[in-house]
């Protein structure tokens, strides 16, 4: 079969219009919406964009355990990117990532003897699973994609009930915890949530299978940060890769690679989550206003040595 046919085999259709949320998911009614009159806090499909205050964090943690939620947590760490970022992405997943749940963390890597070894607690452990190594950050972008999909159709599937997917150039700082759950998550890039339509960065070459017309999409998403069930997450990640791997073969790159294909995908299937960029910020933003708590922040980027 081609791997084409391997992949349109999985990929669930999820209807191109405003998705309703789940009854599983449907903790809104314990959100207090108008607690942050300052931001935006529901999308107009009534998707919840989740801040800090909007919720009772031992409410959502009670609700998950009752669920049985076990969260999956998927990072790459290859090359070089695995010297610098990986210790201190895990050590600091440990102090906030989902405390209280069940958690697995997949570290991908082209180098599996050299992941620090942690003491993790109770109920959450390690995996490493060793990635073939390509020497284009593209292509490892591209690859990433495929062997989340493989990963969780191999494995995650059958154990988990979500999936988070997260850059390892990150450190997290303060509670990412069960609110942030939900059917299919999208992040609000920290860089672009105040800013007009016509400034994202979406792609605009009509060739690429993630081009936008200008008049198109909601929100600029970024890609280090999504998530949602493992059915959701598997969609987005063959989705993806199935649009990249055409465009390869036009000789095409998406602007912004598998994010511009993201941000693609979330316009044609609406997100029934959205996290402020408090789930993701970057501290150089001198306007820091509306974040009352920095939740993941972005870590020092070295592209021209670490890219290379």
């Amino acid at each position: 079969m081609s791997i084409y046919l391997t992949y349109m085999t999985r990929l669930i259709p999820i209807p191109a219009t405003n998705c309703a949320l789940s009854k599983a998911e449907n903790f809104e009614e314990v959100l207090n919406f108008g607690s942050r009159p300052a931001v935006q806090t529901s999308t107009v499909w009534n998707a919840p964009i989740i801040w800090e205050g909007m919720f009772d964090p031992n409410l959502f943690d009670q609700k998950h355990r009752k669920q049985n939620t076990f969260v999956a947590l998927t990072v790459f760490a290859v090359g070089s990117y695995l010297d610098a970022y990986l210790k201190t992405f895990l050590t600091s997943a440990e102090r906030h990532f989902m405390l209280g749940l069940p958690v697995t963390y997949y570290v991908f890597t082209d180098m599996p003897e050299k992941v620090p070894k942690l003491n993790v607690t109770p109920e959450r452990n390690i995996k490493v699973v060793e990635v073939e190594k390509h020497s284009r950050w593209q292509d490892i972008s591209m690859m990433r994609m495929k062997t989340l999909s493989d990963i969780i159709e191999s494995d995650i599937r059958h154990t988990h009930s979500h999936v988070f997917c997260f850059d390892v150039d990150q450190e997290f700082t303060s509670r990412f915890g069960s609110e942030a759950l939900g059917e299919s998550v999208a992040l609000l890039h920290a860089h672009f949530y105040k800013l007009p339509k016509n400034t994202f960065t979406y792609d605009r070459n009509p060739k690429s299978k993630a081009f936008m017309e200008m008049e198109s999409g909601d929100y600029y998403y970024h890609a280090a940060v999504f998530g949602g069930s493992w059915s959701s997450v598997q969609a987005v990640a063959d989705s993806c890769y199935l649009n990249i791997v055409e465009d390869k073969m036009n000789n095409v790159e998406a602007l912004w690679h598998d994010e511009s294909h993201l941000n693609k995908y979330f316009w044609l299937h609406k997100p029934s989550r959205l996290l402020s960029p408090e789930y993701c910020w970057d501290q150089n933003i001198g306007d820091k206003r509306d974040i009352y708590v920095t939740r993941l922040i972005w870590a020092p980027k070295y592209y021209d040595r670490l890219r290379t």
